[in-house]
């Protein structure tokens, strides 16, 4: 058989239809969906996403997260939203969660934070990409730092852990499993449907 430039299997891309369809039902069943690296545009989507749905009503709104990390201040602008929106949000991770998505995660109440049974989780330090002068570099030094400690007060306040051990931890990748998770206080409980989120 001659394969043609064309013939092919590969799924579709989805049409604008499809498109606005899927976002018209996400908006209705009140889902946000953070997915990938986050940066600028997608913590601006996804703030823009939580005042609409808060606007329109003040029933929880629940926010899938699977997310390498990113950006702290883009992480730090979603976190902040989930706790300025008037609707109660609840944050469920799926596929990995990790550090600036933990952060995200954490924006939650306790009870809030659910997870779907496969989620890992990580925590470590920000990393920096330091360059210039030296007295640059020392600027930058110190506001990782901050910015480390800040994250680490974040985690600390919301697990119940000692800031001293939340430093230790994110010396390194801190890779956790989903009742690993629980265990440490970052996911209140794991759920396997829909219908558990109550």
């Amino acid at each position: 058989m001659t394969t043609h430039l064309g013939d092919t299997d590969e799924p579709k891309a989805p049409t604008p239809e499809r498109s606005s369809l899927v976002d018209q039902l996400s908006f209705k069943s009140r889902f946000v969906l953070l997915f990938g690296e986050i940066d600028d545009r997608l913590a601006r989507a996804t703030c823009e996403r939580l005042i609409a749905l808060s606007q329109e009503s003040d029933a929880p709104i629940h926010l899938l997260i699977s997310s390498p990390g990113g950006h702290v201040e883009s992480g730090d602008a979603v976190h902040d939203m989930i706790r300025f929106v008037r609707a109660p949000v609840t944050t469920i991770g799926t596929g990995w969660v990790a550090s600036a998505g933990t952060h995200v995660f954490l924006a939650a109440p306790r009870q809030r934070r659910v997870c779907l049974p496969n989620t890992r989780f990580m925590i470590h330090q920000p990393a920096g990409g330091a360059g210039g002068r030296a007295s640059d570099i020392a600027i930058q030094a110190k506001e990782i730092i901050k910015t480390r400690e800040r994250i680490a007060r974040v985690i600390a306040r919301e697990t119940g852990h000692k800031l001293e051990k939340v430093l230790v931890d994110m010396e390194r990748d801190y890779w956790m499993s989903a009742d690993e998770a629980v265990a440490y206080g970052i996911v209140s409980r794991i759920v396997e449907q829909q219908k558990e989120l109550g």
